[in-house]
């Protein structure tokens, strides 16, 4: 059986003619490399207790300010997750404290501003109110306010992502919180 499916004598090599085609070497196709759904990040799924601690650093920043996260931080510090986390949150209030800072020196300076263009105008009695202070202190409240609600929002979302063990960045603080961290 095997002399039949065996050929008696082998062919001999075809030389390419003009009228001939030369065979195109075949072509093979390689699977395309699969690429994950999300970026694989660098770091470790962090456990329960540590997305706890982060949510709570995100969330007590409102009612705790600056101390609750820096409270987090020095009892977790163990912890990358939860100091990524609550390095953020540090941040952010000490930006808050910066610009409530910065608003009252601009409110101050614009009262005393104020109170000493009517001192100079002379001594008679003005009744009316100085026009500097209710320019600024609407816009001033305006910017406080503003923060404020910017920190809540950003509290309660970046206390979401954290309790789903995200690595999930500030906006412009995050990535000052991992160079800090050395992440």
């Amino acid at each position: 059986m095997d002399e039949i499916n065996q050929p008696s004598d082998p062919l001999p090599p075809v030389e390419p003619t003009p009228e001939t085609p030369v065979p195109e070497s075949p072509v093979y196709l390689t699977p395309a490399p699969t690429v994950p759904a999300a970026p694989v990040a660098p770091f470790y799924d962090p456990t329960q207790d540590e997305r706890t601690f982060a949510t709570l650093a995100h969330a007590l920043q409102m009612p705790g300010w600056w101390i609750a996260p820096l409270i987090i931080l020095l009892t977790k510090k163990e912890s990358k997750f939860v100091k990524f986390h609550a390095t953020q949150a540090l941040l952010l209030q000490v930006v808050h404290f910066a610009v409530i800072i910065t608003t009252m020196v601009i409110v101050f300076a614009a009262m005393f501003a104020s109170i000493g263009s009517l001192a100079q105008a002379g001594s008679t009695i003005k009744t009316e109110p100085p026009v500097a202070l209710f320019v600024f202190m609407p816009f001033m409240w305006l910017i406080m306010f503003g923060m404020y609600v910017l920190i809540l929002v950003l509290s309660i979302m970046f206390a979401i992502k954290a309790g789903k063990g995200e690595w999930a960045n500030y906006p412009v603080l995050g990535h000052l919180a991992r160079y800090m961290l050395n992440l």
